[in-house]
């Protein structure tokens, strides 16, 4: 009984290792996160790349952008970030370079690149990106998940996008601006009123100073 328990620990441990260690290779691909990123919707799209070379840093980061209206980069300090885009004004591609003196993002440590976006109406959203490293080798990330639904060698940066957004989004942003302008014009009235009646009150106080000395 004891040794049946024993062998059964002994495999619930080499599962959960298995499993931690999947977690780890998942951890170090490149990844997309954007919170609360809905379809036509504007979001903060944030690119987490780690490097994995024992031996190399990463210098160079590009990424594909499925054609949107906008896509602007956050300044990063040594790294020069520049948007392309096609003849329609289009963003389809933005690349972080790291500047000349920055040795880059270097072995087992990560860099965190931030891009605001305007994103397409679809469910799903790929950005393949791809990575170089000081040493030349380059490593792409644009494969999409095996048939079986496992997770391919190097997949492509995605997100999954949540229903709605778009107009209604930025509908709903002017909305609450102008209940927020109504709202301050409307305190600025009533403040005003109350300067009046404050001043004349204070002036009929004094007029009744006044007549009472007389008298």
């Amino acid at each position: 009984m004891l040794i049946s328990s024993s062998r059964a620990l002994g495999t619930v441990v080499a599962a959960a290792s298995l499993t931690l260690l999947g977690t780890g290779i998942a951890s170090a691909h490149v990844t997309v996160d954007a919170p609360g990123a809905s379809q036509g919707g504007y979001a903060v799209a944030t690119f987490k790349v780690p490097t994995e070379s024992d031996t190399a840093a990463t210098t160079k980061v590009s990424v594909v952008l499925p054609n949107l209206k906008s896509a602007r980069t956050e300044p990063l300090p040594g790294w020069t970030a520049k948007v392309d885009k096609n003849d329609k004004g289009e963003a389809v591609a933005v690349t972080w370079t790291a500047d000349p003196g920055n040795a880059g993002v270097a072995p087992g440590q990560f860099q965190r690149f931030v891009l605001s976006v305007a994103l397409p109406k679809q469910e799903k959203v790929a950005f393949p990106a791809t990575q170089t490293y000081s040493d030349g080798k380059v490593v792409v990330w644009d494969q999409k998940d095996n048939p079986d639904g496992s997770e391919p060698e190097h997949p492509a940066p995605a997100l999954t996008l949540a229903a709605g957004g778009g107009d209604d989004d930025h509908a709903a942003t002017t909305t609450e601006a102008k209940q927020e302008k109504g709202t301050d014009n409307t305190a600025r009235w009533l403040g005003g009123i109350g300067l009046v009646l404050g001043a004349l009150g204070a002036a009929l106080g004094l007029g009744s100073v006044i007549r009472g000395r007389k008298s």
